[in-house]
């Protein structure tokens, strides 16, 4: 029988796989994807859209669909999925791993101000101008709602969703963007402090780049950690490898140690 492999999704990384997998004969490939894109970009393989239901739920369809591997390729904020696909993995006794882009590090000339959460960085905003470029994503403005003090400069790929703070102004974008972009848009906004999330990647860096340039502070909002027993990659080829697909195994059968049981946070292997 065709080994399955099913890719939580929704990043680039995600897509990047999905092609790789589809790419060899004999592979089976699903890509899941929770369905708060209205435009998402084009997979090789399987799609299906929508989630499982709690961790409950997914290991129901692990079972159903004979999964033999599961790869999390989620955004490296998707907290509530890892947790439950972690969990799901090991109820189900289906190998798992996630795939997650190595996170940014400050250089010289940063100044960087990393916080573990959006209402942390809320609260250290006081301490820098009232002008705030915010690329958080579109969920969790809730967070700076009480800064009626600020004035925001929103971007993210959808709309964003109430409550947000009551001087809002929302650019809708997506990377990549260029160095001379993220300049322009700091410099014509005239923003005080960048706040950001951890995401890791090429497609957003540029704007560290130019807030470093610019000498403007950098909110930084860590990833939060993963579920104890989780194994993580930093690329496909890791992923490949660790499924036997790549060069250092040449079978197709996928050869993931087992997930462990759910348990208490342990640190990003990929920070």
């Amino acid at each position: 029988m065709s080994p399955h492999v099913l890719i939580l999704g929704g990043t680039t990384e995600a897509r990047e796989l999905a092609a790789a997998l589809a790419a060899h004969p004999g592979v089976r490939v699903t890509t899941s994807l929770a369905g708060r894109v209205t435009r998402p970009g084009a997979l090789a393989g399987e799609v299906r859209v929508g989630g499982f239901g709690g961790a409950e739920g997914l290991a129901d369809w692990l079972r159903a669909e004979r999964v033999d591997a599961l790869v999390d390729a989620t955004h490296p904020f998707a907290g509530t999925i890892t947790a439950n696909a972690a969990l799901a993995a090991a109820q189900a006794g289906v190998p798992a791993l996630v795939l997650r882009r190595p996170g940014w590090r400050p250089g010289p000339g940063d100044r960087w101000h990393p916080v573990p959460s959006l209402p942390a960085a809320a609260g250290l905003l006081p301490r820098f101008g009232p002008r705030v470029l915010l690329t958080t994503g579109r969920l969790g403005l809730s967070a700076f709602a009480h800064l009626a003090d600020r004035h925001f400069v929103v971007r993210s790929v959808e709309p964003p969703e109430p409550p947000m703070p009551r001087h809002t102004e929302v650019l809708l974008a997506r990377g990549p963007f260029t160095v001379a972009d993220e300049t322009a848009l700091l410099q014509e906004n005239l923003i005080d402090v960048l706040v950001t999330k951890d995401s890791g990647g090429a497609a957003t860096a540029a704007k560290l780049t130019a807030a470093r340039e610019l000498g403007l502070p950098v909110v930084v909002v860590r990833r939060p950690p993963l579920p104890a027993g989780v194994t993580a990659v930093p690329d496909v080829a890791a992923v490949l490898e660790g499924l036997a697909l790549g060069p250092a195994g040449p079978g197709r059968t996928p050869v993931i140690p087992p997930a462990e049981p759910h348990g208490g946070g342990a640190a990003d292997t990929c920070p």
